[in-house]
């Protein structure tokens, strides 16, 4: 099966402490450095998600986006 341009998939074990090891290839296709700080983003619904700390604010965005007729708005 062919994997679409620019799409990733990678699995990790969580550790005794809940520690996950980010893959070498995600690190350096993300530009993730030893030092650097991550969000981690969760929804009950969707899971959780670490995004690219440089469109961090977009996703966040998106992520926690509210039906404004659910919240009583227009």
């Amino acid at each position: 099966m062919k994997k679409p341009k620019g799409k990733y998939a990678w699995t990790v074990a969580v550790g005794e402490k809940g520690q996950i090891v980010i893959p070498k290839q995600a690190r350096d296709i993300f530009d993730i450095n030893p030092g650097d700080h991550l969000v981690i983003l969760g929804d009950e619904k969707r899971g959780l998600a670490i995004p690219p700390k440089n469109v961090f604010a977009e996703f966040a965005a998106a992520v926690f986006k509210t039906d404004p007729a659910r919240e009583g708005g227009a």
